[in-house]
């Protein structure tokens, strides 16, 4: 990566540089004190000590090399709707039953493999920004760089990356718009299964859960829901605990009369860009199988959807601050 210095960035030591404007980490840094000819300044070594001066060009080796790359992940080629790529970062639109990365029993299916294969021919490795359990559907953003998911992560904890999911519930919510904030913790018997703790049980992590009803039918509830924190199966845990499952998820509760996986999707996704910081709303229909048994048209969920993204949002945040 070449950088052109001007006025703004001159005065400044490469080190105080990559760590105020880029938002580069400490190891990143580390990384590229190290490596051959990591840091350059027009051609020549320097160290993360030189001053800038205006007119200089800054070239960093930040390019993911062979040795970089997990020798297990192997490249396939698998049908993934790609919803936003450029240098810096992918976003797929993930099927149901896809897991996102490689495990014992699914090593050549997952979303990593099919990236692997659409970058072949470059050093690849899988850095995912944010998770989605196999059979949740939707958008799902990776980093294709060392420093894009470096600065992803730093908008991840600052509350940056907003997500909002489209849940299909058995039964009615009592309140339109509520918050669910009950911790969380690992089932003893299982590996898998989540459930909500007792207060201060040791293991138990807060949990926090904003939802709003968009439509109702006499069976199924769609909802709006915000994770703002991302504790595995959170959704899942929380809408089962005040009595209404998903639809789909056994695991919890739910009735799977119309379908056979958690009806989870995550729909709308929105984030600033890692260089240039421009904010990116994305928005993923339902799949089929919960399209079937959502009880509105498709065109008139997407509008109300991405209506009620940025005031919804607004909600979230005025009512965070506000409980304080």
């Amino acid at each position: 990566m070449t950088i052109q210095i001007d006025e703004t960035a001159a005065g400044k030591t490469i080190r105080e540089y990559l760590r105020e404007e880029l938002g580069y980490s400490g190891g990143m840094l580390k990384r590229l004190k190290f490596m051959d000819n990591g840091i350059t300044v027009n051609g020549k070594f320097v160290t993360v000590r030189y001053v800038l001066q205006a007119g200089d060009s800054l070239q960093l080796r930040v390019e993911d090399r062979p040795e970089d790359t997990c020798p297990y992940m192997v490249p396939v080629d698998l049908p993934l709707k790609i919803a936003y790529e450029d240098a810096h970062l992918t976003a797929v639109d993930k099927p149901p039953a896809m897991p996102a990365h490689p495990s014992y029993s699914h090593r050549l299916d997952t979303v990593a493999n099919a990236l692997a294969f659409r970058y072949a021919g470059t050093p690849f490795v899988f850095r995912p920004v944010n998770r989605l359990d196999r059979d949740t559907s939707g958008l799902m953003l990776t980093a294709r760089t060392r420093l894009a998911a470096s600065q992803m992560y730093r908008h991840m904890i600052g509350g940056n990356i907003r997500k909002l999911y489209i849940a299909i519930l058995c039964g009615t919510p009592r309140e339109r718009c509520g918050e669910i904030r009950l911790p969380v913790c690992r089932c003893n018997d299982s590996i898998i299964m989540r459930r909500v703790a007792a207060p201060g049980e040791t293991g138990a992590k807060d949990a926090h859960t904003f939802y709003r009803v968009l439509f109702a039918s006499k069976i199924y509830t769609v909802v709006l829901a915000a994770p703002i924190t991302g504790r595995t199966h959170q959704l899942r845990v929380h809408f089962s605990a005040i009595g209404c499952p998903l639809a789909g998820d056994t695991m919890y509760g739910g009735s799977n009369a119309d379908i056979s996986r958690h009806a989870l999707h995550a729909a709308h996704l929105s984030f600033p860009h890692p260089q240039s910081g421009r904010s990116i709303s994305l928005y993923s229909p339902l799949p089929d199988d919960m399209a079937a048994i959502c009880p509105i048209d498709q065109e008139i969920l997407e509008k109300a959807v991405q209506k009620e993204a940025e005031t919804y949002f607004q909600d979230i945040i005025a009512a965070t601050r506000l409980r304080g």
